[in-house]
């Protein structure tokens, strides 16, 4: 899997889905060893303020940890749940939350196609939006989808503006991550791209300015706890009334 090496960062992104398929069934062993990931999860969640009967769209949502996180926060929600890796969806599909929970195969950047019409109440993006070959895209589907005055927050890796938290992801990813990653999936170098791709995105400054562009108010980000502090953040922001 060279081609998730190359320095063509976005051209790399468009096997990111596949690259999924190959772990799906190793992926969430790393997740159980991270201190703190469903709780930051559930945290994100909460801090999208949704009623709680709202409609909630779970985009990149993977084996199904952010729509466990949103079902956890929001029991009688409405829950549609997208994901690019036909694998990852069958994870998720395993997990006994099917209760009001839709789950959909399709691009993050052409929610039409894939069956997915708002209004939403809210969105949750949880490590998405840097894997997509064109993040401008996928936020405006965000916004299109999004009542008007609706929430989103995205839950993602941002550490270009900090040198420590740089490092500290530095260390995690070349001491535990990718190790693991290829113990458990050997034929994979996703996690080696995994580490670069949060290396490469923007900085916290950076991606609230993206959301301003993109059309989005009431910006701000919020930090969450543990080892991720300053790594991993819930960036929020509305649709406009």
């Amino acid at each position: 899997m060279a081609h998730l090496l190359q320095p063509d960062l976005r051209a790399s992104k468009q096997t990111v889905p596949q690259e999924f398929d190959q772990v799906a069934s190793h992926y969430d062993l790393l997740q159980w060893l991270n201190p703190g990931y469903r709780f930051n999860l559930r945290q994100s969640a909460r801090r999208l303020g949704a009623a709680p009967r709202a409609r909630i769209l779970d985009l990149c949502c993977g084996t199904g940890l952010s729509t466990e996180a949103l079902r956890r926060v929001y029991p009688e929600a409405e829950i549609d749940a997208l994901d690019a890796s036909v694998s990852m969806l069958e994870r998720a599909r395993r997990r006994r939350i099917t209760a009001s929970v839709r789950f959909l195969h399709g691009d993050a950047m052409d929610l039409a196609h894939a069956g997915v019409s708002g209004p939403y109440d809210a969105v949750l993006m949880a490590y998405g939006i840097r894997n997509l070959p064109d993040p401008d895209r996928g936020l405006g589907e965000v916004l299109r989808v999004l009542r008007p005055g609706g929430a989103a927050c995205w839950h993602e890796y941002s550490v270009r503006d900090s040198w420590i938290s740089r490092a500290v992801w530095n260390a995690v990813s070349l001491g535990v991550v990718i190790p693991l990653g290829r113990l458990a999936a050997p034929r994979s170098d996703l996690y080696r791209y995994l580490h670069q791709s949060v290396l490469d995105f923007d900085g916290v400054c950076a991606f609230e300015d993206r959301l301003r562009r993109a059309g989005f108010v009431d910006v701000r980000t919020e930090p969450l706890l543990g080892w991720s502090r300053g790594i991993v953040h819930s960036f929020l922001a509305r649709r406009p009334r």
